[in-house]
């Protein structure tokens, strides 16, 4: 009996420690995202509406793909993550501490993006601008 404890208890702690420790590295695909003038504008007006609905539309049929590697190297298909000008290159470092989400200078590794995790579980992840809590992005697993 003391033998079937034991072995349960050691199944359930290595359960824990499997979930506990999902990986971020895959690829992930951007599913929708909000921005800061969506809730500004009043949604009752018609127009506005429409204005947001054709801009969306648009954006083209591209899959817009974000790919975390090993060694916190990230890899994007389309500009998704950061609009600065001085930040070009696909391919960037990131810091993933479970709670927040650091996009890095690849040279001096510096902070160029942060952003909040609001959910993290096997297949989706939605993360918020830390200086924009307005801006959402909603990504899912993809292979």
């Amino acid at each position: 009996m003391k033998a079937a404890s034991i072995f349960f208890g050691a199944v359930l702690l290595l359960c824990c420690g499997i979930t506990k420790g999902q990986s971020i590295i895959g690829k992930w695909q951007l599913v929708k995202q909000t921005s800061c003038l969506e809730e500004e504008t009043a949604m009752n007006d018609t127009g506005v509406e429409e204005v947001m609905d054709d801009m969306k539309s648009m954006s083209g049929a591209t899959p817009q793909v974000l790919q975390f590697k090993d060694k916190n190297m990230a890899e994007e298909t389309t500009k998704i993550v950061s609009r600065r000008q001085a930040y070009n290159s696909k391919a960037f470092m990131y810091r993933f501490t479970g709670d927040a989400l650091h996009f890095l200078d690849k040279r001096s590794h510096t902070i160029l993006e942060s952003f909040t995790v609001e959910k993290f579980d096997a297949d989706s992840l939605i993360i918020s601008n830390s200086s924009r809590a307005c801006e959402t992005k909603i990504f899912v697993r993809i292979k």
